[in-house]
């Protein structure tokens, strides 16, 4: 009976929302968990035609597109794309992007752990101000194999992000159509959405979400998607703080290796002039050397980088509003 009246309250609160929306969803290999979500989709947004889902079938191999395909015959708002291979969760959620008609838009995983039930719950927490909603799995279901890297890559990513978020990585988020026009995705950025966002001027927040533990198909991920993270987290850190400034990254490194360098070539100098025995087969006067080259390579990489910055100069704004039109 609660859980009767807690769908009934979620579609009056969908239903009320005079902004469409769009549920857009990645799907690879998950036949099985598909009839069951679409059927707890459906039982949150009742009838109202307003909402469409968005599936993303990210080049199955099951039978996940004809199970889709069906579901499309029978629901107008149901919308299927369907790509040649597996490209990947982040160019399947830059597709969602550029085809949602939604002025919000809602993305969550296929595989039945992100709960339908929390929707309205980020369509409150959007009419609040904010932009963009990140999912929290509070209590997760996941074996410790994954969540004790995902702790880590999440307060690695607070803290070089400066975003106070605990879970980056939940793909249960909700979006205003503003923010997703501005996001290109490629990669494994997906995962740092709300940082991209952040640096845009949008404002981001959290809620905490229930996470069902697996009950259909295998996780997807393996440990090889923490290296590809970790490179991309460094692709995100110089988009964000250092894509107009990028002789502070280079000439920054580069200023601490050269200093580095120099002291330890002082050293050996003061003791050349003092008389201590030869120093030119010493293995210090040559790291000494090393970290001076190195140093010079890292601050040219960043004046080559302002170079290239100041001749290829791109808005790096996000304009929320504007008064007035320039007809020239």
């Amino acid at each position: 009976m609660e859980g009767a009246v807690c769908e009934k309250k979620a579609r009056q609160e969908i239903s009320s929302d005079k902004t469409s929306l769009s549920l857009v969803i990645p799907v690879f290999n998950e036949e099985e968990a598909l009839p069951h979500l679409y059927s707890a989709l459906n039982a949150i947004l009742g009838h109202d035609k307003k909402c469409e889902m968005l599936f993303i079938d990210d080049g199955s191999h099951d039978s996940s597109l004809e199970v889709l395909q069906r579901l499309e015959e029978q629901d107008p708002r149901v919308r299927v794309v369907a790509f040649r291979r597996n490209f990947g969760k982040a160019a399947a959620l830059d597709c969602g992007f550029k085809e949602a008609r939604g002025k919000v838009i809602i993305t969550m995983d296929a595989d039945l752990q992100d709960d339908p039930k929390e929707i309205p719950n980020f369509l409150s927490k959007l009419k609040e101000g904010y932009d963009l909603v990140s999912g929290w799995k509070y209590h997760r279901h996941d074996p410790l194999s994954k969540t004790l890297p995902s702790r880590l890559f999440n307060r690695v990513t607070a803290a070089l992000s400066g975003i106070d978020l605990h879970d980056f990585n939940c793909g249960f988020k909700a979006y205003r159509r503003e923010v997703v026009r501005e996001l290109e995705l490629y990669g494994e950025l997906h995962r740092y959405i709300p940082v991209l966002a952040y640096w845009r001027g949008f404002k981001v927040a959290e809620i905490k979400v229930k996470h069902n533990p697996r009950l259909y198909g295998i996780s997807k991920y393996g440990w090889e998607r923490f290296a590809r993270g970790f490179f991309d987290l460094l692709t995100v850190t110089l988009l964000t703080r250092y894509v107009r400034r990028p002789l502070h990254f280079f000439g920054s490194i580069g200023a601490g290796l050269f200093s580095l360098g120099l002291v330890i070539n002082i050293y050996m100098s003061v003791l050349w002039i003092t008389g201590h025995r030869p120093i030119g087969t010493r293995p210090l006067l040559l790291l000494g050397i090393l970290l001076l080259m190195v140093g010079i390579q890292f601050i040219s990489t960043g004046l080559l980088g302002e170079l290239l910055t100041n001749s290829n100069r791109r808005e790096m704004y996000s304009v929320a509003y504007m008064t007035g039109q320039n007809e020239n």
